[in-house]
């Protein structure tokens, strides 16, 4: 079975995707193994709305440094799901 609230880590909230939840389009951070079939079922189970789309973005690790410390901030995969006219998520409203 699988477990829909791992797939879905978190909503991504920046200027840019508040913007693309105007257009019907959401933004998540998911699970790196999951596809955009299990991203898109996961979806509208969790929040109950028809998903049209799934886009999805490996987003790689960035190298930082603090001090005389350095590392890298762990990649993620991003998911922008765009739903059917008059479906919306609350929570991605400035």
């Amino acid at each position: 079975m699988v477990k829909y609230y791992e797939i879905i880590k978190r909503p991504i909230i920046t200027e840019k995707s508040v913007k693309l939840a105007e257009t019907n389009k959401y933004t998540f951070e998911v699970d790196k193994t999951a596809n955009k079939i299990e991203i898109a079922k996961a979806i509208e189970t969790i929040f109950n709305v028809k998903v049209v789309g799934v886009n999805t973005i490996t987003v790689l690790p960035k190298h930082k440094r603090v001090g005389r410390y350095e590392g890298f901030k762990s990649g993620y995969k991003k998911a922008i799901v765009t739903l059917k006219d008059g479906d919306k998520i609350d929570g991605f409203t400035a």
